[in-house]
């Protein structure tokens, strides 16, 4: 077993034992899909790099469980272009 899952800290980060297992299996489709990794590891161990993304807060479940990649979301201007002759 990889230390890093000996741990509690990497389980309470997640929010619990399954969001941590949905996060990994998730990932890791996505890395043999082609992703590429968002940390600089030397191993070809795909477990290891998920872990490694993980626990540098790199990757997270949103609120629908899907997997978020830190900073992925755009940013979006609250105000509209609205001109007061449009309406």
């Amino acid at each position: 077993m990889l230390e890093e899952l000996k741990e509690e800290g990497i389980v309470n980060k997640v929010g619990g034992r399954f969001k941590l297992s949905t996060l990994i299996q998730k990932r890791l489709v996505q890395l043999n899909a082609g992703s590429r990794a968002l940390v600089e590891l030397n191993t070809s161990d795909k477990m290891k790099v998920v872990l490694q993304e993980i626990l540098q807060d790199k990757i997270y479940l949103d609120t629908s469980n899907e997997v978020r990649i830190t900073g992925d979301v755009a940013e979006v201007d609250p105000t509209p272009d609205i001109e007061p002759g449009d309406l």
